[in-house]
């Protein structure tokens, strides 16, 4: 019996050349979506912004804001055709070593308290509550801001 390959799995720095493919996941995977620019404004901020990829082809992408001892995760996308196959955990442990790298110590995030399967992924990485954003998204969701020592 021959073992099956995995696909190749890697973590690249976003580009902008990389910007419209990202985009157009995003609008098709959140319902309160970053714009172009908003990636475009992240890159040119100097935010670590990553996409994943297997076997070369785009499955992912996240962006973290780095400060002295912290890191905001600031979007964290998996293509809505590559869910529930464990790539959300692979690409966020991924996330945990770039924030470490630059010295962080803790990581944050926001997400909408409707996004169960997000919340869940963030729990089960240790995430916890440590407050809430009332009617945050577009006067109409909270979002629940979550953080982790690294």
């Amino acid at each position: 019996m021959s073992a099956v390959p995995k696909p190749m799995l890697e973590l690249v720095p976003m580009r902008e050349a990389d910007v419209d493919a990202v985009s157009a996941i995003e609008q098709g995977a959140h319902p309160f979506p970053w714009t172009r620019g908003n990636f475009v404004d992240s890159l040119r901020a100097g935010h670590s912004a990553w996409v994943f990829r297997e076997a070369g082809a785009l499955v992912g992408y996240g962006v973290l804001m780095v400060t002295v001892d912290e890191a905001e995760l600031l979007d964290i996308t998996v293509v809505p055709e590559c869910r529930q196959r464990g790539l959300g955990g692979t690409l966020l442990g991924q996330l945990f070593e770039v924030a470490r790298s630059h010295g962080a110590q803790r990581m944050l995030l926001e997400v909408r308290a409707g996004n169960e399967s997000g919340l869940a992924l963030y729990r089960r990485f240790g995430f916890a509550e440590i407050g809430r954003r009332r009617a945050y998204y577009h006067g109409k969701e909270d979002a629940i801001v979550m953080a982790r020592e690294l």
